[in-house]
């Protein structure tokens, strides 16, 4: 049997910010009624947080969970453990109206550190991605350029973009060539 590998296998590139692949990630797509009390103790048991708010992002590390309509979350997990809290979701939420999947090998992501990781996305993204209006701890679905995509702030200065992995190439050239030295605009 082979061994799991991520979408570019760590890839990663220094510019005006780091742009690197992190490799494999564990994530689960719940879909349900996000007010329903089981289904929040299932994503409180999973992933230690409570079920977030509209364009909230709850994320320590490589486990959290992230709202992504009003029906759905993306939980995030070790790689290694999905399979296992993916079965005790689905038991404690047997007779609730929910799915919840295992997308973990169907999705990329990458890290956008550095004073300028802003300035990289937003050479992309049709969002207003300045301090004001975008924060830690905030997500968005959106564009990168000419795929969907989603992405988040751990902190000030470190973005986490999810794409499919279908696109994980084209996303990580994208954020290269925002990221080339010399290519800065100064607007974050």
């Amino acid at each position: 049997m082979s061994e799991p590998i991520s979408a570019l296998n760590h890839a990663s590139f220094d510019g005006i910010a780091k742009v690197e692949e992190i490799g494999l990630q564990g994530m689960i797509t719940l879909r349900g009624d996000l007010s329903d009390k089981v289904l929040a103790k299932a994503v409180k048991d999973a992933t230690g947080q409570k079920v977030p708010g509209q364009r909230e992002a709850l994320v320590n590390g490589d486990t959290g969970v992230c709202w992504m309509s009003t029906d759905e979350l993306l939980m995030l997990l070790p790689y290694q453990e999905v399979e296992t809290r993916l079965a005790a979701m689905a038991n404690a939420l047997s007779g609730t109206h929910a799915l919840a999947v295992n997308v973990s090998d169907a999705r990329a992501v990458f890290r956008i550190s550095g004073a300028s990781a802003r300035e990289v996305l937003g050479k992309l993204a049709p969002v207003d991605l300045s301090p004001e209006a975008f924060q830690p701890g905030q997500i968005r679905r959106s564009r990168l350029a000419q795929v969907a995509g989603a992405f988040w702030m751990d902190d000030g200065e470190t973005l986490r973009v999810v794409c499919f992995r279908s696109a994980a190439d084209y996303v990580f050239k994208l954020l290269k060539i925002a990221a080339q030295p010399g290519s800065e605009v100064g607007v974050y």
